[in-house]
């Protein structure tokens, strides 16, 4: 299935985030052609593959088009098509004191503070900061890309230009660090305390690898207990409650870690999920090509590389299309002013989606529980739940169920992302709803996906990136793996806002409705195309920490301070030159030397007024306080902005109390009177 067969993109320039960008559109069936594409790697070559070349009338015809690089300007692509939306995509956007710097995939985790989170907490903090496998700036920058450029693409706002800081994109995948710094409060450490959130979510060692495990809750760490033999020790006060597992994490990791060893990672996993206890394997990616899984979702296609027939990731999207009517995205000051979301998702994926899409200007409805989103108890809705509305429903009353059908009837998009199986239970499933409403476009997210023998597995985006292989690649050599951060999520939510807009360009074009059935591992496949693809080619990528198999200076020095660290990149003949005039000799030793003796800002400054891509490992203070981001007006009240500049705006709004906006939903949406409401309100409905 297609979502966007008709619309025209044209790939500006040689960057791999463009490619990204590109092959993303590409993927659900946009007719994309470059100008100046650049294969000369193997992820290129894959980014690249099946787009013919540019002319100047598929220029001129473009709905969409999406640059990396200088060339050609602004000015010259806008005199060729003054109705296109234009997306520019740049290290660290096109406004601002950084605007020029040189950057690459290593420096740009340093200057968006992500390398500092990316394998959590560590023990000791000589061991270097990190970047991700496979070029993880390009495809993060490229999401969004495809996710601004979609929705301005609507239709409503023509002519429009949007950039896209790679930073920033970056940057704002740690909302909840960005949140609390930006109002004040004090930033995560890189240095391990306590437990560094291991009795939320940990990796055990097995006879064959790893597992990693999530018994959260106070009910899944019973079931955990009970499933690993109900051991003597699962009653010592020490680790009963959670408090105490935290305050004693060490010796509870020393006594699990015993009992797991002797077992293999998928016997582990296969216990816990059994229990209901979220768990997964740590797999290599190659584990991933080829399982019951990915073959009922039909996740691989063949595709000829390098002389080579290997498979490659569709999309995560699970489209399926039934028929509706044509409906135009109404007119209004932003792309989605006029379109309605009803949001029954929670936690972080989800409501990043609707974050995007209200900063879109979209009404959007959050539906929450009696209890709240969990987001709550952080400065997580803070961040993601500004400029929405709250509505409290008690799902397990019919008059609740009743309502959130009314709210349906009047929606254009709902998304959700609870168990499977259970919208469907509620009455509040795609085919349920299709007799209130044939027009709405559903957007379910979970871990598996909806279908295939792993559809049931109780999943949470930590867990994914562990069971993906990207947690055990992104290591030093000689360190054992660690959860991270979660990175899957935020990711997640690029891609859901993205196939949002796609999905309303296609109703307004087709007249055909979307049903998406969105999964997390396949999504992170998609973005592990690097591995995927070399693991195939004979070249199975392994742990490196820093180190590069295409440039020959590359890596990361630690300066005067502790936890205080420059990154370096020298990719042509002349910035080693101009490495050598700042670091005579420039070897190891040297830039151990020089770094030391100075600060990583100040090592920084000089490297970049050389021409040296370079970046100090920065604090999420940092970004509170960076001049840069000031002038690009990234900061706005103490809360983090979007990963794009548009020319149209952005809404902005507070996070909603829990159920504050109730009364005014029901009155102004479903036109229940005051009577009606109060009457729900008594029998526990709105909770």
């Amino acid at each position: 299935m297609t979502l966007l067969a008709g619309f025209k993109m044209v790939q500006v320039g040689g960057g791999a985030a463009a490619a990204v960008c590109g092959r993303l559109l590409a993927d659900v069936g946009a007719e994309v052609t470059c100008i100046d594409p650049d294969t000369g790697t193997t992820l290129l070559a894959y980014l690249n593959r099946g787009k013919a070349t540019a002319t100047q009338d598929s220029l001129a015809a473009a709905n969409l088009i999406v640059r990396e690089g200088q060339s050609p300007r602004l000015a010259e692509l806008r005199r060729t098509n003054e109705a296109a939306t234009i997306v520019t995509i740049s290290p660290f956007g096109e406004t601002g004191p950084q605007a020029d710097d040189p950057a690459t995939d290593l420096t740009l985790f340093f200057a968006s503070g992500i390398a500092r989170l990316l394998t959590g907490q560590v023990d000791d903090l000589t061991e270097p900061p990190i970047r991700p496998v496979g070029e993880q700036s390009a495809f993060i920058g490229g999401l969004a890309a495809a996710c601004a450029g979609m929705h301005a693409s609507l239709g409503n706002q023509p002519g429009t230009s949007i950039d896209v800081s790679i930073q920033e994109a970056l940057a704002t995948l740690a909302m909840t660090e960005l949140a609390r710094a930006g109002q004040g409060k004090k930033s995560w450490d890189r240095k391990r305390v306590g437990d560094g959130n291991g009795a939320t979510v940990t990796i055990l060692p097995a006879s064959d690898g790893y597992a990693a495990i999530s018994p959260r809750e106070e009910k899944q760490w019973a079931s955990w207990l009970t499933a690993m033999g109900s051991p003597a020790w699962g009653d010592d006060p020490r680790f009963v409650p959670k408090a105490n597992r935290v305050k004693n994490w060490d010796a509870l990791h020393a006594l699990m870690s015993d009992w797991s060893r002797p077992h293999d990672k998928q016997w582990i996993a296969d216990t816990a999920q059994h229990a209901h206890v979220p768990s997964f394997p740590l797999r290599e990616v190659s584990e991933h090509l080829d399982t019951p899984q990915m073959r009922h979702r039909r996740y691989y296609r063949s595709c000829d590389l390098a002389g080579k027939a290997i498979q490659v990731p569709s999309t995560p999207f699970g489209l399926s299309i039934v028929s509706g009517r044509k409906r135009p995205v109404p007119e209004g000051p932003l792309p989605l002013s006029g379109v309605r979301v009803l949001d029954f998702s929670w936690v972080i994926a989800g409501p990043t989606t609707t974050r995007y899409l209200a900063a879109m200007g979209a009404e959007v409805i959050k539906v929450e529980a009696p209890a709240g989103d969990p987001g709550r108890a952080s400065e997580l809705h803070t961040a993601l739940g500004q400029a929405k509305k709250s509505i409290v429903l008690d799902l397990k009353k019919p008059q609740a169920v009743e309502v959130a059908r009314a709210l349906a009837a009047t929606s254009d998009i709902l998304i959700e992302n609870y168990a499977t199986g259970v919208m469907d239970r509620l009455g509040l499933g795609a085919e349920a709803l299709k007799s209130v409403n044939p027009d709405l476009i559903y957007i379910s997210a979970s871990g598996m996906g909806r279908t295939g023998p792993e559809a049931k597995a109780v999943a949470y985006g930590t867990l994914l990136q562990c069971y993906a292989g990207f947690a055990g690649l992104n290591r030093h050599p000689d360190i054992a793996p660690r959860v991270g951060f979660a990175w899957c999520d935020p990711m997640c939510g690029l891609m859901l806002a993205f196939v949002a807009a796609a999905a309303l360009w296609h109703r307004q074009h087709e007249g055909a409705v979307a049903r998406v059935d969105f999964s997390m591992i396949e999504a992170m496949l998609w973005t592990m195309a690097e591995p995927l693809v070399a693991t195939q080619l004979g070249t199975p990528p392994k742990p490196i920490g820093n180190a590069s198999a295409r440039y020959a200076l590359h890596g990361v020095w630690r300066c005067a301070s502790d936890d205080d660290w420059i990154s370096i990149a020298a990719r042509t003949d002349a910035e080693w030159r101009a490495l050598c005039g700042v670091v005579p000799g420039g070897t190891d030793e040297a830039l151990s030397a020089w770094a030391a003796s100075q600060s990583a800002e100040a090592a920084a400054e000089t490297l970049l007024k050389a021409g040296i891509p370079a970046a100090a490992l920065a604090r999420t203070e940092d970004l509170v306080k960076s001049p840069h981001l000031a002038a690009r007006q990234f900061w706005e009240d103490g809360l983090p902005g979007l990963p794009w500049r548009a020319s149209f705006g952005r809404a902005t709004g507070p996070a909603p109390a829990l159920g504050a906006d109730a009364d005014q939903v029901l009155a102004d949406v479903l036109g229940l009177s005051p009577d009606r409401i109060a009457d729900l309100r008594a029998s526990g409905a709105l909770g």
